[in-house]
């Protein structure tokens, strides 16, 4: 039997769904993970998702979808992870490619299960800002999700959506999620996170390594992103709940405005109507800002000093762990440098690696 698991967001859903698959469905099943080729831009300097345009070496599944093998290659200037994914996971991977909007979105979708014919088709989100109305001012990067969440509402097929780590992503509060979820259909354990274990040790995703290490028992709060954001790593962060997906549909007004989108340009500009702001606009601005102000050299004492200083801190905010995309960030690296950094701090204070994320040490 084959599944289809469609990752909402991208990035760190892929590995989210790789877990869920493992976890739900064993070894028998094959699984097909539908995927954006949207990284941030520690990973990919390009505002925006990528379509197949933008890569060399992807197969072909239908007419419409890509798969993306190991030997794929972004075309540069852009970056992608899920070259390097395909390597590590044994599910095929295949693009989902937002360029003509959701109408495009629902086209691969319908040509995929007509190929497929999956035993089961989820829709994995992992935050759970797949279920907000658009309005909320933290929301931060509702579009994937929403474009998604439209397409996978258009086909006429069961799609089961799924929210793994309510609140994760920091984008919206676990306690106003909470009343939107519905019943708890699995909690993920440490045993789950083991077929992953090798690719989070990589990947940037802060909300998928959230949920591994919350999965792997570790408690307290984390401040990620590059605007420093607290998110609560409790006993509830490791479930996945089932919620309607039409229901869902109905609370998010930016899902129902991109409906009938038939161009990226065109979904952008329904965001910043709904919402006020495109995401996209967000990453130009940063893309820009980035490469106006080089990066400090990694230099291993002068970043140690550094991050005792960001420690400090951390500590008299109440954060008791961050991850290494935030270092990154708030260490004035770029995202060539996050390796390198991974290794200079295990090498130095290994004792601090809750992983997948730094854990900040109790004051002397």
């Amino acid at each position: 039997m084959t599944r289809l698991i469609v990752a909402a967001g991208g990035g760190g859903d892929v590995v989210a769904a790789a877990m869920l698959h493992a976890a739900r469905y064993g070894d028998e099943d094959q699984a097909v993970i539908l995927t954006y080729a949207w990284d941030r831009l520690l990973i990919d300097p390009v505002p925006g998702p990528r379509s197949a345009h933008d890569f060399i070496g992807l197969g072909t599944v239908t007419p419409s979808v890509r798969s993306v093998p190991t030997t794929a290659r972004p075309v540069a200037p852009a970056g992608s992870t899920l070259p390097r994914l395909a390597s590590g996971l044994p599910q095929t991977l295949a693009l989902l490619d937002p360029s003509r909007g959701a109408e495009g979105v629902t086209a691969q979708l319908e040509e995929l299960v007509a190929h497929l014919t999956p035993e089961s088709v989820d829709l994995l989100d992992v935050g759970g800002d797949i279920l907000a109305r658009g309005d909320e001012p933290t929301l931060k990067s509702p579009l994937a999700d929403a474009l998604t969440l439209a397409a996978c509402c258009r086909v006429e097929v069961p799609v089961r959506l799924l929210v793994a780590g309510p609140g994760l992503d920091g984008e919206l509060p676990a306690d106003s999620l909470r009343p939107l979820l519905g019943p708890v259909v699995h909690t993920f354990t440490a045993e789950d996170v083991v077929p992953v274990s090798s690719i989070l040790e990589w990947h940037p995703s802060e909300a998928t390594g959230m949920l591994a290490a919350t999965a792997r028992g570790v408690r307290g709060t984390c401040e990620i992103r590059d605007a420093g954001l607290p998110v609560p790593l409790t006993h509830a962060s490791p479930r996945l709940h089932e919620v309607d997906p039409h229901e869902a549909l109905s609370r998010n007004a930016l899902a129902r405005a991109l409906m009938a989108t038939t161009t990226m340009g065109e979904a952008e500009a329904r965001s910043r109507e709904v919402c006020g702001f495109s995401e996209i606009d967000y990453e130009r601005d940063k893309a820009t800002r980035t490469q106006e102000q080089p990066p400090v050299a990694l230099d291993a004492e002068a970043v140690l000093r550094r991050l005792d200083q960001f420690e400090s801190g951390a500590r008299a905010r109440g954060i008791t762990h961050t991850t290494f995309r935030h270092l990154t960030e708030v260490l004035n690296l770029n995202g060539t440098q996050r390796g390198a950094l991974r290794q200079l701090l295990l090498s130095r204070r290994p004792e601090q690696y809750a992983a997948p994320l730094w854990r900040i040490p109790d004051a002397a």
